[in-house]
């Protein structure tokens, strides 16, 4: 089979932060230009400062600018770049976008558009996947009135609790656990009134709810000529609000055997479905039966894609590129060997005792630095927090040899090298989770945090600037007090 390859020129990122400079780092490496795009709060961004071009592409609402498609395609027209890169998050699992990428002359990093179509639905996804024979969540799909849930419920013998889900859903938005029939009615409507106002589609799915599960993913990689890898699994259980904040690779939930099951499971879906660049299957996985079901398919680069590079060796972005430019996959799953472990946390802006977002100037940053620390970062000291878009502004990621390993870096990482002031952040949070007993057990369920916040808000230390204010103070009157000390 003969390969043909395209050359890029020059990548223009559709996207901002985190993912945007992430990005850029690759094309560091490859000697490959990139544009930024930026709304107007974000002129200063970190970015905008990292990219060798910049687009203004319009005001603050995302709608105005990083969601609008035909913007980001002139400004790879007006800025020479012959690539788009998508991130993760506004247009990265939008086909549409991606079919005008191509239309207009111009290289898609990502799976093919009709991929990325047929798996974002929900339903089809489901339907995908038993087709390969992939174990799904008993439930039904198309649901438009509660009478059919019942029926449903009644027929399979299911219990409660059930979820409710948008079938165009993704980031944890219109998703609805419904513990008893008393809910029903109310959680139905607001599932499908949160479902059209996130992706202007009302459709819903309905499932039994999976008790104490754990959610486990596997990356998969594959190019244009059919062949398809895994780099292994993360586990993603720790969450709030259904979003992710801690990710860890390997899993400490399964053993070989499992993971080998679960791995192959996740490669035969995309091999049948004939799937080309990064993607990511993700299954739920019921610790007390040791069954896992499938979720989703997400068809871009993920957010915690950094922990899997960290126990592999690779760089995903740089094999997005390269299957971009019809190159080959250059290894068999053979040659993957993880050999370390990863453990990643999400730095939010966001009230840790609440979860409610803070902006504004940072007006303090330190850096976590030393052995083993890999640091994600979209903002830079001096940095404005604006209030239009997702709150994530830093990615923390430690390995070790083994998992004690990589908590006892990102133990150091959070309570002794970072300093950010100026905006709340998830820290003190992550901190507790991180010592938790039940965290460093490996025993915990999607519900860990709604369970224990009470108990993590009272291990938060309290630490501020007036803090060190009065240690400075009391260093001065110990020198008053005692005179010139021997070093001075």
């Amino acid at each position: 089979m003969t390969v043909m390859t395209r050359k890029i020129n020059k990548i223009l990122i559709a996207n901002r932060g985190v993912t945007a400079v992430r990005v850029m780092h690759t094309c560091r490496d490859r000697k490959i230009p990139t544009t930024a795009v930026y709304s107007t709060p974000d002129r200063l961004a970190h970015h905008v400062f990292m990219a060798d071009s910049a687009v203004h592409i319009g005001e603050a609402p995302p709608a105005e600018s990083y969601l609008n498609m035909e913007k980001m395609i002139a400004a790879a027209i007006q800025s020479s770049s012959d690539a788009i890169h998508p991130g993760w998050g506004f247009l990265a699992e939008n086909d549409k976008f991606a079919s005008m990428v191509i239309d207009a002359g111009l290289t898609w990093i990502g799976p093919p558009p009709d991929v990325i179509r047929a798996l974002g639905d929900k339903v089809q996804a489901k339907k995908l996947a038993q087709k390969s024979n992939v174990p799904t969540i008993p439930g039904i799909i198309d649901v438009s009135n509660i009478d059919q849930i019942k029926k449903w419920m009644k027929s399979e013998k299911v219990s409660y609790p059930i979820m409710i889900k948008a079938v165009a859903g993704g980031g944890g938005k219109g998703m609805m656990k419904v513990g008893d029939g008393a809910q029903l009615t109310q959680a139905f409507a607001q599932a499908r009134s949160e479902a059209l106002k996130s992706f202007g589609d009302d459709r819903v799915l309905v499932e039994k709810y999976i008790e104490r599960g754990r959610h486990i993913e596997v990356q998969v990689v594959g190019d244009e000529y059919g062949n398809v890898v895994h780099l292994f699994e993360r586990e993603c259980t720790i969450q709030r609000r259904n979003q992710k904040i801690i990710e860890e690779a390997p899993s400490p939930s399964i053993d070989d055997d499992l993971r080998k099951e679960m791995c192959f499971t996740a490669v035969r879906l995309m091999r049948e479905i004939g799937y080309s660049s990064t993607g990511t299957v993700e299954f739920i996985f019921d610790s007390s039966a040791r069954k896992f079901y499938f979720l989703e398919v997400n068809t871009r680069l993920q957010v915690e894609h950094g922990i899997t590079e960290l126990i592999t060796g690779l760089d995903i972005v740089g094999i997005m590129i390269d299957v971009a430019t019809g190159k080959k996959l250059p290894f068999k799953q053979s040659d993957i060997h993880p050999n370390r472990w990863a453990l990643e946390v999400r730095l939010n802006a966001e009230d840790p005792r609440n979860f409610s977002p803070s902006f504004g100037a940072i007006t303090r940053l330190q850096i976590p630095q030393g052995p083993g620390i890999r640091i994600a970062t979209g903002v830079y000291e001096g940095a404005d927090i604006p209030p239009y878009y997702d709150s994530l502004f830093m990615l923390l990621i430690t390995a070790g040899a083994d998992r004690g390993d990589a908590i006892r870096v990102m133990d150091r990482a959070l309570s002794r090298n970072l300093r950010v002031e100026g905006v709340k952040t998830l820290a003190p949070l992550l901190l507790s989770i991180i010592r938790h007993p039940a965290f460093v057990a490996g025993e915990f369920s999607t519900r860990f945090i709604e369970e224990h916040m009470e108990e993590l808000i009272s291990m938060f230390k309290e630490k501020n600037s007036e803090d060190e204010v009065l240690k400075i103070a009391r260093y001065v009157a110990e020198i008053s007090a005692l005179g010139p000390q021997p070093w001075m």
